[in-house]
């Protein structure tokens, strides 16, 4: 049973939002681009994890 605070919210538009521990209880990431994804699907990225892709090519 989902508990309301714990493993889910209701925003000010009436909206369902699963929190962090909801998602870490479920144990997957669903690619749905959740608010609180401890995995970041869909996060941008931050530049010192990118690789550009024409660096890789005057590497080679």
């Amino acid at each position: 049973m989902l508990k309301e605070g714990i493993d889910y919210y209701i925003n000010e538009d009436g909206n369902f939002v699963f929190t962090k521990h909801y998602h870490l209880t479920r144990g997957y990431c669903c690619k749905n681009k959740c608010l609180h994804c401890p995995w970041d699907y869909g996060k941008p990225q931050t530049n010192s994890s990118k690789i550009d892709p024409e660096d890789k090519l005057q590497q080679s």
